[in-house]
């Protein structure tokens, strides 16, 4: 199981909600004794105000029932007697051993003799007695106490331990323990997690019901009940067994048994050959970071059909050259690289029993680049690396699949086979495998090697691109056109659906929206969907030609379409139908994690329903309260529903959350404001654009603050830095311009005037101004 980070991401995202009829300033645009008994009843710890998850009365089960679907499954033992080889190759690998019971054979070791490690300011203690495993550890009410441990999750490089608390709970623990060292660590090193906290083992972020269960083991059904917040998990066979990636096989093996004659029946029916995507979307449905629409994918199914897939955005998820950041997991990068594009499956490098590379170092990548299997560019290592062979820079991995750690001991490849460029790490601060390897080095020193070794063939498509983005999530609008032409010309579609994420803040430029439009009709699905997304906030806006050209993608033919298309359109979307089907399962599935129900909110604000969207708000920051992204929803949902001293306690808590999040201190700007407290209105407003110079609303409002505090010569200058930040938005100049008016300065307000005039010729308190000026 993944370390989660403290906060977790949201899925898809769902936008602070707009207000109904009320205009007040916020929405001013102008978001854990080794026995059990003391386990009994823990489940209950965080149950606080479970809200209802919204149905649509008669609609079908997007999923088949587990009465139809575990039938067909034979189990891994039922392969051993025809496949022996595989059958053992696979026993002892880190998927054969994805999940298990605890095993005095296995797992003695690590717990006998007892021993207690230190981490931050906490200390956990690991005990084998009477035959059973315990771990002591701070735990459930902040209390140090034992807890059992049943199941084992993961083998190499680590392996996490997990304790049922009630209700169908399990949680993983973060005591783990390294094999390789005969070692115990905490997994998130020296953080000092505490009980209350989401990503602490006692948190939602740490249950394995939710968070590891599905890529450890075979064909899994999480069942949440979110009616109890309680869960019935089951699965076809613990761990990742072999009909995790060939799909239920009992079929086969009774057609085996009843014609066993290879040389007479050499072609068996039940057996479908995958294509390339299908055996690239098995690996990548528990190999990335993504968003489960349905919890119920199986091999031969399209990806796109289960996922809305994790990618390069304006997060700090990855680089913007492509490389991970976060744990980010290996398909998104491949599928984002030029062995994608070549049509390179991960089985073309890993041995699919062992997952093991199938040659070591260079001889596995010089199969292809020596020109004896692909049209794959012929390279020589030596020549190509400028490092001699005994040295790490002369292995291809060091220099395209750098490692970052995770997990505090995990080592993992990034799987983009990327280029190192260290002009990359100067400009903007991606980094490059040069100075990743030589620590000692200046990003200089890098770059006048990669130069005088490469010359021009640095200067290459992927720098540009990488530069692009970069500059798109520094918010450089010169880069627009660029931006533009990659949704409509690259030929990776994952770097078209990339640029399609940066173009929110461009969304009223008509070239930006054509090309977005354009992409709606892409050949490919990721593209489709991220188009689809980035049109989102049009569509909640109701702009007839943005829901028209939406519309039809509520009957794509692979769910994430369908999803982002339904989520778009949420507040008018048919339940009923087919896309609307796919967006309640999604919610409902998801409704166990706080970003589920901030989801669940979203969609309550979308129809409407204001209560039920605070109830989901107060749950998410209930489950998981050191969000300030949660908090600030639930702020946005108070203050509509007239509860504005509590949206303020809301926002403050926000802020002391992340105090350097420019958009949280402008929210609390605006509570400030609607609670009567100019003072500190004008405060926070003032703290949130020297945070970000560029945040339009804060400029905006922080220039109306300042004139109503008296201070109009400071307003003019900070609505003119406004009309910098977004020279499209017709407001700023028409606040300008009534300072101006009150100040007797005729002819500077009618420019103003005439200025928001320019960009919205229907402005009528602009006109209006404009006539009493003449």
């Amino acid at each position: 199981m993944a370390a989660p980070k403290r906060h977790p991401q949201s899925p898809p995202p769902a936008p602070a909600p707009t207000k109904p009829a009320r205009a007040a300033a916020w929405r001013l645009p102008a978001g854990f004794a080794l026995g059990t008994a003391i386990l009994l009843g823990l489940w209950l710890w965080n149950r606080a105000g479970q809200p209802p998850v919204p149905t649509a009365a008669g609609r079908s089960p997007i999923v088949e029932p587990e009465a139809k679907v575990f039938p067909r499954y034979a189990g891994s033992e039922s392969c051993r007697e025809c496949h022996p080889a595989e059958w053992e190759q696979w026993r002892t690998s880190n998927h054969g051993l994805a999940e298990r019971p605890v095993s005095p054979a296995l797992d003695k070791l690590a717990f006998d003799p007892p021993r207690t490690f230190q981490h931050g300011t906490q200390s956990t203690e690991v005990v084998f007695a009477a035959g059973h495993f315990g771990i002591r550890t701070l735990g459930f009410g902040s209390v140090i106490s034992n807890y059992p441990v049943d199941r084992v999750i993961g083998n190499h490089p680590l392996r996490q331990f997990l304790t049922p608390i009630g209700g169908g709970r399990w949680q993983t623990h973060e005591a783990t323990y390294d094999p390789i060292t005969n070692k115990w660590f905490n997994v998130y090193g020296s953080e000092d997690r505490v009980p209350g906290e989401w990503g602490n083992w006692t948190g939602r972020g740490m249950n394995w019901n939710a968070m590891c269960a599905y890529c450890h083991n075979t064909r899994l059904r999480k069942n949440y009940d979110p009616a109890t917040d309680t869960y019935h998990t089951t699965m076809a066979e613990q761990t990742v067994g072999c009909e995790a990636c060939h799909g239920p096989m009992k079929d086969h093996g009774e057609w085996r048994r009843k014609f066993p004659d290879k040389d007479k029946y050499p072609k068996d029916p039940t057996i479908v050959k995958f294509s390339v995507a299908q055996v690239r979307g098995t690996c990548g449905a528990c190999h990335s970071r993504r968003h489960d629409l349905t919890g119920d994918f199986h091999p031969g199914e399209s990806y796109f059909d289960h996922y809305s897939l994790t990618m390069v955005d304006e997060t700090d998820t990855y680089y913007p050259d492509g490389q991970v950041r976060d744990e980010d997991y290996a398909f998104a990068s491949f599928i984002s690289s030029y062995m994608r594009q070549a049509n390179i499956r991960c089985i073309d490098c890993h041995q699919p029993h062992t997952a093991k590379r199938l040659l070591p170092g260079n001889d596995l990548c010089m199969r292809c680049h020596n020109g004896g299997l692909t049209n794959a560019p012929i390279i020589d290592p030596v020549k190509h690396s400028f490092h001699s062979a005994t040295n790490s820079g002369f292995l291809c991995t060091g220099c395209h699949m750098p490692q970052t750690t995770y997990m505090q001991v995990h080592h993992r490849h990034d799987h983009g086979f990327t280029i190192p460029d260290p002009l990359l790490t100067k400009q903007f601060g991606i980094p490059n495998a040069c100075n990743r390897c030589h620590t000692d080095k200046t990003t200089e020193w890098s770059l006048e090697f990669c130069e005088k070794w490469y010359g021009k063939k640095m200067d290459r498509h992927y720098r540009a691109r990488s530069q692009w983005l970069a500059r798109a999530k520094q918010g450089d609008d010169a880069v627009r056109t660029n931006i533009t032409w990659m949704i409509r010309n690259e030929t990776n579609y994952f770097w078209q659906a990339a640029a399609a994420n940066f173009t929110g803040r461009w969304l009223d430029d008509g070239e930006v929206r054509s090309a977005l439009l354009g992409a709606l009709k892409s050949e490919h699905p990721l593209v489709r969907e991220k188009a689809t997304r980035a049109l989102e906030p049009l569509a909640a806006a109701r702009r007839p030609d943005i829901t028209a050209a939406l519309a039809p993608l509520l009957d794509d033919p692979l769910r994430s379409v369908r999803h982002a298309a339904a989520w778009a359109l949420r507040s008018t979307v048919d339940l009923q139908s087919r896309a609307g089907e796919d967006l309640l399962h999604a919610l409902t599935f998801n409704a166990d994690q706080p970003a589920g129900q901030l989801q669940l909110g979203a969609f309550c604000v979308a129809r409407e329903d204001w209560p039920r969207a605070l109830e989901h708000f107060r749950a998410a920051v209930n489950w998981d309260p050191n969000s300030a992204a949660l908090r600030h929803e639930y702020a946005v949902a108070l203050s509509t529903l007239n509860q504005p001293q509590e949206a303020l306690q809301q926002m403050q808590a926000a802020v002391r959350l992340a105090p350097r999040e420019a958009e949280f201190r402008y929210k609390l700007g605006l509570a400030w404001s609607e609670a009567g407290n100019a003072a500190n209105a004008l405060a926070e407003l003032s703290a949130a654009v020297k945070l970000d110079p560029r945040h339009t609303r804060a400029l905006y409002n922080l220039g109306l603050a300042q004139n109503a505090a008296g201070q109009a010569e400071a307003a003019l200058a900070t609505l003119l830095q406004a009309e910098v930040a977004d020279p499209r938005d017709p407001r700023a100049p028409y606040a300008r311009a009534t300072i101006l008016v009150r100040l007797n300065r005729p002819d500077e307000a009618r420019a103003a005037a005439q200025r928001a005039l320019a960009l919205q010729p229907d402005f009528a308190d602009a006109q209006a101004l404009l006539r009493s000026l003449r």
